[in-house]
Parts: C-alpha cells; sequence; structure tokens
C-alpha cells in the first residue's frame, strides 16, 4: 500500500509543485517586501536570543549568531512544516470535496513551501559567516544534509498524521503549538548539547539526548556551520558546545536519524492511505 500511495503522489507531483507556488505567491505577492519578509523571522529571533543570552546572560558563546543560526533555521523549517500542514486539509476543504487527488499532496506541500522558505533563509546565516568572518567546516557537509534529510522525512511523517487528525479533532491545532514550544526548548538551539548531556551521562542517561531527532539535526548542522565543537568562554576557559567527534561519529547519528523518519514516513503514510476515503465528509 504504501508504495503505491508513493507512486501515485508521484504522478501527481506537478499538483504537488502547483500548491507550493500557490502558497508562496499568497503569502508575500500582496506585500511591499515579498520574500524579504521570510528573512525577518529569522532575523527577529536573532535579534532576540542574542540580547538574551549574549548581552544579558552572557553565555560566553563566541560568534554566537553563527551558532544560533546553524540550529534556528532548520528548527524554523520543521516548525513552519506542521504549522502549516496540520491545517492542509481544512484548509483545502473546498477542493477536497470537489475533486479527487491524493489528499497527501496538501500536507507535503506545506513541507515543501517551509523547505523553500529554509533555502531562502539560509541567507541569513551565509550574511553572519561573512560578517563575522567564520569558516565553516566542510568535512561534516554529508552528516549535515543527511541529518537535514531526517528533519525533513519527519516533518513530512507527522505533517500527514496531524492534517487527518486535525479533520476529525480542530483542537489538534492548538495542541501543536503548545508541543513545538515544548519540543524548541527540548532541543539544544539556543543552548550548548554539553551541558544537559554531560548532566544525563553522569547518569547513565545520556543517550537520551540523541533519542530526539531534531536534536541529531540540530548539532550536525552546528559542527558543520560553526566548524568547531568548543570555542574559549568569556571566563578564559574551553567552553564544550558540542561533541567533540568525528565525521563517522555524526554520520552515524544522522543516518539513524534518517532511518528513525524514513520508518515514520512509511507508517504516516500507510495511516494517511486508510483514512483518505473519509476525508471529504468528515470536512
Amino acid at each position: 500500500m504504501t508504495g503505491g500511495h508513493l507512486a501515485e503522489i508521484w504522478r501527481y507531483r506537478e499538483l504537488l509543485w502547483t500548491l507550493v507556488r500557490r502558497d508562496l505567491k499568497v503569502r508575500y505577492q500582496s506585500s511591499a517586501l515579498g520574500f524579504v519578509w521570510s528573512l525577518l523571522n529569522p532575523l527577529v529571533y536573532l535579534v532576540v536570543y542574542y540580547l538574551v543570552f549574549e548581552v544579558f546572560l552572557k553565555n560566553g558563546i563566541d560568534r554566537f549568531p553563527v551558532f544560533l543560526l546553524s540550529g534556528l533555521l532548520p528548527w524554523l523549517m520543521f516548525s513552519g512544516a506542521l504549522m502549516a500542514g496540520t491545517p492542509s486539509i481544512t484548509a483545502n476543504g473546498s477542493l477536497v470535496k470537489k475533486v479527487w487527488f491524493p489528499r497527501a499532496v496538501l500536507p507535503l506541500a506545506a513541507v515543501g513551501t517551509a523547505m523553500v522558505n529554509f533555502f531562502l533563509q539560509l541567507s541569513v546565516l551565509v550574511a553572519s559567516l561573512v560578517i563575522f568572518q567564520w569558516v565553516p567546516d566542510p568535512a561534516y557537509l554529508v552528516p549535515a544534509l543527511i541529518g537535514l534529510a531526517a528533519m525533513i522525512v519527519l516533518a513530512a511523517a507527522l505533517a500527514l498524521v496531524l492534517s487527518v487528525a486535525n479533520v476529525r479533532a480542530r483542537d489538534t491545532m492548538h495542541l501543536v503549538e503548545v508541543a513545538m514550544l515544548v519540543w524548541f526548548w527540548l532541543t539544544p538551539i539556543v543552548y550548548q548539547f554539553e551541558r544537559p548531556y554531560q548532566a544525563l551521562v553522569d547518569r547513565g542517561l545520556g543517550w537520551l539526548m540523541l533519542l530526539n531527532p531534531l536534536t541529531v539535526t540540530t548539532i550536525t548542522m552546528q559542527r558543520l556551520f560553526y566548524g568547531r565543537a568548543d570555542v574559549p568562554s568569556a571566563t578564559g576557559n574551553g567552553m564544550k558546545l558540542i561533541p567533540d567527534k568525528s565525521v563517522l561519529w555524526y554520520m552515524g547519528i544522522a543516518l539513524f536519524a534518517l532511518a528513525v523518519g524514513v520508518a515514520a514516513f512509511a507508517l504516516a503514510l500507510r495511516f494517511f492511505a486508510r483514512r483518505e476515503g473519509d476525508l471529504a465528509e468528515d470536512i
């Protein structure tokens, strides 16, 4: 069933891309700044967290904007995909009732739109690298790409399930908002991975940190763009930010996260296929 449903979605790939273009046009075509608005979201996050963690709390992380954006941009893509994917079927209720097409393209189009925004927002990270004269470590490019793919596949899986759940229970959208807030703080985006990791290691529970697929994506992206695992702190003592491990170690955890994402996507697609026929009646 899963393979057949995937093939069906592939046959409607033009519709999928059309929906992505439509979402982008609707979002930006009537605005004065157009796609520039997509850059303001990470910039606002950057300013707020820079003031909180660098100016007031003085976390001592050198070139903190580079470190922050490395993990923040993938997170914005993931959260954007779920926030748009969850109501994607109910928001297109009139289309679902009138025309037959694989309904899965609706939440998947939301993921596609979030991906386009992510690549646009990468320009903010590139600009920060230039401004702070910071050099990434290209040796970790492949693990970072695998980790990013794992996040995208997981986002697609969750968007499929949540879009169906939202048809039956409209409170799903509100629950997602709360869950995303909790998930953000469970992921080491604005704080260093090593601090909670070592606390868990002392209790024999260090593996719990790596069970979060978004943590894997975050630290692989940070290892690539930030270019190192530790920096001198403001007090002069060394500060370890992320695991100082080999490329193979990062590759291993990224592949594990991708395997989890693929398995979740296969289950989500099967779940979606079983309930797809009732969606038009339930809306």
